[in-house]
């Protein structure tokens, strides 16, 4: 089963429908009776994982919607931006749990992200988006907090910034987004570009790692 989920897989992959990285799986099943109630989006989603990377599975078949696999807390951000590639390269140094995972906007792969929450690559641009589930993201300053939550402490007692109120919290964000070309700098492309040894966090690592390699030709 896993051969044949592998296969299945690779054939999506050669057609752009999916980008998957190899990281712990999220461990869930499903049962194929009858008689349960069919899964819910985020069963799907977890049961994805657990099909396409445990190589314990031996149950006769799950029921997955491969095409629709999405990863749990990716951080889609504007990649050319010095500075918010300076705040994805420092959350992969304080993550040492590599919780986090990162998508650059720039990229095909952010799309689906983008889809399943509505928005289009100008509302990405204005203020980052952060996925961190099914039908669960955040936009902005919520976004950050929500990142920091995840860091060990003392970073995720940041955190509890959230209690300041929301319009407060983004009038200071989105200052900051809208001069942050002018105060420092972007680049043509992706900057993960000029430092593929952070790829192994990026959903879109292979898409990334095949332009670095056109771009050397």
């Amino acid at each position: 089963m896993t051969v044949l989920t592998r296969a299945v897989v690779a054939a999506l992959r050669e057609r752009n429908y999916l980008n998957v990285i190899s990281a712990p799986a999220i461990s869930h099943r499903f049962s194929t009776s009858a008689a349960r109630a069919p899964p819910s989006p985020a069963d799907k989603f977890e049961a994805a994982d657990q099909a396409l990377l445990d190589d314990s599975v031996n149950a006769p078949a799950v029921a997955v919607e491969i095409p629709n696999l999405l990863r749990p807390r990716v951080v889609v951000y504007d990649g050319v931006c010095h500075l918010c590639h300076a705040g994805v390269k420092w959350l992969i140094e304080a993550d040492k749990d590599k919780k986090i995972k990162f998508c650059c906007l720039q990229s095909e792969a952010a799309q689906p992200y983008m889809s399943v929450c509505g928005l289009e690559r100008e509302d990405v641009l204005r203020r980052f988006l952060f996925v961190e589930g099914p039908g669960l993201y955040h936009q902005g300053s919520s976004a950050a907090l929500r990142v920091l939550s995840y860091l060990p402490l003392p970073y995720s007692a940041l955190s509890s910034l959230m209690i300041i109120p929301t319009p407060l919290r983004d009038a200071v964000y989105d200052y900051v987004a809208k001069n942050r070309y002018d105060w420092f700098g972007k680049d043509d492309d992706c900057l993960v570009l000029k430092e593929t040894e952070l790829l192994e966090r990026f959903v879109d690592w292979e898409e990334l790692l095949h332009r670095s390699r056109s771009k050397q030709l």
